[in-house]
């Protein structure tokens, strides 16, 4: 993390240091699969191509709701297991917080989780595609002048 940038939201910032203690990585995918135990049901009739994340070799869904309060709940779902606790990962590191914490959050925080390492690049790739995929699902909820500067590529 750079001087310069904001601080990471608490919950990111539990993940980041409950992955950087596991120096095995098949220690990291059972933490994984924890995850996808953990992940909600999904309805069918989201399983839309405007909520499917590209760039993912496996079928990922995300869909975003602003809440009262203004806080942001994800769900999704994928029909490959290590995928899914991906998913379930980011969301907890996500859900709950504002559209704008969520925009402005670097992916930094990918790599210092170790995970891309322990992760073939495909899915590797496909973390950050879904992490990006949460990002553009948020903009709508933003005031229209932080829209116009959208996602950072």
């Amino acid at each position: 993390m750079s001087a310069t940038s904001t601080p990471r939201p608490a919950s990111v910032e539990k993940i980041v240091k409950r992955f950087q203690r596991v120096a095995e990585p098949k220690r990291r995918y059972e933490q994984l699969l924890w995850y996808a135990k953990r992940l909600q049901g999904f309805p069918a009739s989201e399983k839309v191509p405007d909520n499917k994340v590209p760039g993912c070799v496996s079928q990922v869904y995300i869909i975003a709701q602003l809440q009262d309060g203004g806080k942001v709940e994800f769900q999704g779902d994928s029909d490959a297991l290590i995928t899914k606790g991906l998913v379930a990962l980011l969301f907890e590191g996500l859900n709950g917080l504002t559209p704008k914490e969520i925009v402005d959050l670097s992916p930094d925080f990918i790599k210092e989780t170790q995970l891309d390492v322990s992760l073939t690049p495909s899915r590797a790739n496909g973390f950050y595609n879904i992490f990006k995929m949460m990002q553009k699902k948020v903009l709508p909820y933003l005031p229209s002048m932080d829209q116009e500067a959208g996602v950072a590529e």
